[in-house]
């Protein structure tokens, strides 16, 4: 049967474009459309009709799309939502604040009808409402063997029922520096910036310690998910700069559209590697580019931390660093995952010591540095 998706988005031409986009393909049928939040929410709340996946425009008149987000959140309405965002930077805010409203994820709005009518746009939409409407598969395998999967051609994955309370993996024990050197790494994709902002504010500014983060996302994106996240968290969060020294205390999140290494120096000084470079599967930026970086550092204990996210970024960069540094690693459970793909890569590849609900992650983190 194929998935039924509303489009919501006052440009009649936008409507028409993306309906021509998800009906060419087999899977989708767009079954409604709606000029504006309003309209959205009276098929939605009022009537109650039942849809696989909502493409939602965020500046509408009447009813905007975060307005339709929060009207959601507020009348228990549960429905997969994915924003369709320009790249400006006020619609860059806008786009953070949808995500953590609950949106799935987001693709950006091309600029230009030569653009809505590429490839890439078209590509984007439907990957996105393949993984939106779980018409995907991902498992260490994919990752390890044949490289980053193309989501279109995989099968529907069977939800597990993993339990919600904390799991312990016998993966050995961690030895303890006597005066370690600490750190914190982050990674995740669809469904991260909800899962950061019910993380890093809960995260002590005594920490003790630097805290990297990768985040899929394009350029225009991170510095506002950076700027939310500071307003709301004790400790420090900001855009990664090249050729910043870190500091305890403070969380640097990879910019989009780059890639980021922390180098450190023969004096002992660690500064951020950000760099214009080809994407690595597909990712700019890219956790096991980060993860990889952290091989040749002199750091004693390593936290890494897998949130929810399409694809198994992470793992190999992950399985590199535990080969050469005292690593502990905490991933997101099933349960409370957006998309269960990274941390189930990385559990199935054997790597993780811990696997918790996303309202565990940051007592773990701390429990592991030792913060009280």
């Amino acid at each position: 049967m194929k998935k039924k998706i509303l489009i919501v988005d006052d440009s009649a031409l936008m409507r028409r474009v993306l309906s021509d986009i998800i009906n060419l393909d087999s899977r989708f049928h767009v079954t409604k459309a709606a000029e504006n939040g309003l309209e959205a929410f009276q098929l939605l709340v009022q009537e109650q009709e039942v849809f696989d996946a909502v493409i939602l425009d965020i500046n509408m008149p009447k009813m905007s799309g975060l307005e339709l987000l929060e009207q959601l959140e507020k009348n228990e309405v549960k429905t997969t939502v994915v924003i369709v965002s320009t790249l400006a930077q006020e619609g860059a805010k806008e786009t953070i604040r949808a995500l953590e409203l609950g949106a799935f994820d987001f693709v950006t709005k091309p600029s230009s009808f030569f653009d809505v009518k590429s490839d890439n746009f078209k590509n984007e939409i439907i990957s996105c409402l393949t993984a939106a409407t779980k018409l995907y598969q991902i498992s260490f395998k994919d990752v390890i063997v044949q490289g980053q999967p193309v989501i279109q051609n995989q099968n529907p994955i069977e939800s597990k029922n993993q339990p919600a309370a904390l799991l312990r993996m016998e993966n050995g024990p961690v030895c303890k520096a006597p005066n370690p050197k600490r750190l914190v790494a982050i990674a995740c994709s669809t469904g991260g910036p909800k899962a950061l902002a019910q993380v890093i504010p809960l995260l002590m500014g005594e920490l003790g310690c630097s805290v990297l983060i990768v985040q899929h996302m394009p350029e225009g994106f991170t510095v506002s998910l950076a700027n939310r996240l500071d307003e709301i968290s004790k400790i420090k969060v900001k855009e990664a700069q090249d050729k910043e020294l870190i500091k305890d205390g403070v969380a640097y999140i990879a910019k989009g559209g780059s890639q980021m290494r922390l180098i450190q120096s023969e004096n002992g000084s660690r500064q951020l590697s950000v760099t214009q470079e080809p994407a690595r599967n597909g990712l700019k930026p890219c956790a096991d580019i980060l993860y990889e970086s952290l091989i040749h550092t002199d750091f004693t204990e390593i936290t890494c931390v897998i949130l929810t996210g399409m694809g198994g970024d992470g793992t190999k960069g992950i399985k590199q660093l535990k080969e050469k540094k005292n690593i502990y690693v905490i991933a997101q459970d099933e349960a409370t995952s957006t998309v269960y793909g990274m941390p189930k890569v990385i559990a199935e590849a054997g790597l993780v010591n811990e696997i918790v609900p996303l309202d565990q992650i940051a007592g773990a983190i701390l429990k592991n540095l030792g913060v009280r």
